[in-house]
């Protein structure tokens, strides 16, 4: 049976904590399972172990530390298929990966990525936090740095990748490359902002709050079998791909 596909009702998908190479690999399926129309728009919210991903323009130079040091460090490094530069996701991110048609909202990808911020600033919001863009650079500020990093990959409209919000994220790990390719600019997290750590499932669901908001949308929350997917069996074929 095939997942509601009215185009303005958005599927949230809370995946917890999930190896990065198993979610690229769900969200290609899903990439092509929605421009086959056999399912509507899908937010997948998740967390990743250590892990550095360089986008299509990531340059070498931007990676500072030797894979000996990384690998000390348990931290993987996977190149993969969206625009950017190179960025850090780790426990306490929470990344937002919108498997979206776009002809059903607005077919301009300037668009969608100033949706994205906006998704954004719009949840912080909700916990005091004043965020903002900085002209002709993709993201999220606040006062003390970036807060979140936005890529995206789009095949004939269908979106994948997405946004990377520092909420309890462990900031050391960001020391290991140049942040999206910005040297002049430091990274931050709501934690460090508020001095305390904050709830991801509260995060979450402003997120999904936001999501309505921004996109004009309807949200209702499925889980991965709803979704027609087998969690684990992502899992394992990633485990034997590292």
């Amino acid at each position: 049976m095939s997942l509601h596909t009215d185009p303005r009702r958005v599927a949230i998908v809370r995946l917890g904590r999930m190896d990065y190479r198993a979610c690229w690999a769900l969200q290609r399926l899903l990439q092509d399972r929605r421009r086959a129309g056999d399912i509507g728009d899908v937010l997948l919210l998740t967390e990743h172990h250590p892990v550095i991903t360089l986008g299509t323009t990531a340059r070498t130079e931007h990676l500072l530390s030797s894979s000996d040091e990384l690998s000390r460090a348990r931290i993987d490094v996977v190149a993969i298929d969206r625009g950017g530069d190179m960025t850090y996701h780790g426990p306490g991110q929470i990344v937002g990966y919108p498997i979206f048609d776009l002809t059903h909202h607005t077919p301009d990808l300037h668009v969608y990525l100033r949706d994205l911020e906006e998704l954004v600033i719009g949840s912080l919001k909700a916990f005091g936090v004043p965020a903002f863009r900085v002209d002709g650079k993709t993201g999220v500020w606040v006062d003390g740095g970036k807060i979140c990093a936005i890529g995206i990959n789009v095949r004939r409209w269908v979106t994948m990748h997405g946004f990377a919000l520092n909420v309890n994220t462990d900031l050391s790990g960001f020391r290991h490359i140049v942040p999206c390719g910005i040297r002049d600019r430091g990274v931050t997290s709501l934690a460090a902002i508020l001095g305390k750590a904050v709830p991801l499932h509260d995060v979450e669901d402003a997120l999904v709050q936001e999501c309505e908001r921004v996109f004009h949308s309807t949200v209702h929350e499925i889980t991965t079998t709803q979704l027609g997917v087998n969690i684990d069996a992502f899992e394992r074929s990633s485990a034997v791909c590292i």
